[in-house]
């Protein structure tokens, strides 16, 4: 009787058929399972258990676990089964839907391999070295174990590929946290913001997950020849927002701006009376104009240049010449600052020309003669 209730249930599976079942044993190459409604013992063999390569068959399942099947076999005993194709065989059909939508899928990344990462998603999923990160990633050896973020890139069931990326994930994510800076951003706002790189025409700074430029003209009040004078990579500054171009995604930034001014308590560097070294940057009709310090210019007014009457200042100075300067007086709301540079020379004596009466005039050699000759009589 028993042997004609086996046939009967033997004859009642089909190759591809779908069962459920409850692992009754786990041994080293192998899991035997009870199927639900059936007479007969199912067996897995190790290498149907997962889609991934499995060294232990305990690393996959546990006695008294329940699990869906794939009918692969039928003997007269038993029935071969898969693990492996049961799953897959639902797993396509969700990361057909999860790749249609764009849905973000959290997987453990199971193995290492030449090439990039794999991942088990009911189906062995790829991650290409490139679609890891949004940088470099020389050794990917310290990710095996980790649960990252992906999204479907390629899924060709037929091929039975599935490609999938962390780094769309994580762009995707870049780009929305740089359409809320943009949004939120001011001109004339005042943030911090790191030093990303370094160019010949100024500093790019991220300020939360978007990088602005701070032109090279913006660096400094003083006279800026390469950005790395100023700054340098990964330095931590305050900028202050100049221009937002949200169609662009452009933004300009200034250090400057946020940095005191060259006048800023010009009076106690540069008081009333005080001599300073400076340079002659300007000739004009009027004077001389001299820096004294970076970015702050003086009027040294022709009548100041010297204690001689000179037509133009070309007569006595010439620009880019170094001179020494007295401070006349300082208006640092006015930004102007009146110098000196007579005040610091010797005034040259006046040498008097005395001209002989007209009666003195004309005189013979004679009456001096005469009057020589009357002293010695």
């Amino acid at each position: 009787m028993s042997e004609e209730m086996n046939q009967v249930e033997v004859k009642n599976f089909e190759i591809g058929d779908q069962v459920t079942a409850t692992v009754t044993k786990v041994e080293e190459k192998q899991v035997i399972v009870d199927i639900r409604d059936s007479k007969l013992d199912g067996i897995i063999p190790i290498s149907e258990l997962s889609s991934l390569h499995v060294e232990r068959a305990s690393d996959v399942v546990e006695e008294g676990q329940e699990i869906d099947l794939e009918v692969l076999k039928i003997e007269e005993e038993a029935l071969i089964l898969s693990k492996r194709k049961a799953d897959a065989k639902k797993a396509w059909s969700d990361l057909q839907q999860q790749f249609e939508s764009g849905t973000v899928i959290e997987a453990e990344i199971k193995d290492v391999v030449k090439g990039g990462l794999v991942v088990d998603l009911g189906v062995r999923g790829f991650v290409p070295a490139s679609l890891v990160e949004a940088h470099f990633v020389e050794d990917f050896s310290d990710y095996k174990g980790k649960t990252l973020t992906f999204k479907i890139v390629e899924l060709d069931q037929d091929k039975n590929r599935l490609i999938l990326s962390h780094r769309v994930v994580i762009e995707e994510e870049k780009g929305k946290q740089k359409s809320a800076v943009l949004d939120s951003l001011q001109a004339n706002q005042v943030l911090e913001g790191k030093v990303q790189r370094l160019t010949d025409f100024g500093a790019f700074v991220d300020i939360g997950g978007i990088d602005g430029l701070v032109h090279i003209s913006q660096l400094s009040h003083e006279h800026v020849q390469k950005p790395s004078d100023v700054v340098q990579e990964g330095q931590v500054v305050k900028v202050k927002v100049l221009n937002v171009d949200r169609d662009n995604e452009r933004i300009s930034l200034s250090i400057k701006e946020t940095l005191p001014g060259p006048w800023a308590n010009l009076s106690e560097k540069a008081p009333k009376g005080a001599v300073l070294d400076g340079v002659v940057k300007r000739l004009v009709s009027y004077g001389a104009f001299v820096e004294v310090f970076p970015g702050v210019e003086g009027l040294v007014h022709i009548s100041q240049i010297s204690h001689k009457h000179i037509g133009t200042p070309h007569e006595v100075l010439k620009e880019g010449q170094d001179i020494k300067v007295k401070v006349l007086d300082v208006n640092e709301g006015e930004q102007r600052l009146s110098l000196s540079i007579k005040e610091l020379e010797e005034k040259e004596p006046e040498v008097l020309d005395y001209e002989l009466p007209e009666e003195a005039k004309g005189f013979q050699l004679g009456e001096m003669i005469g009057d020589q000759l009357k002293n010695l009589k």
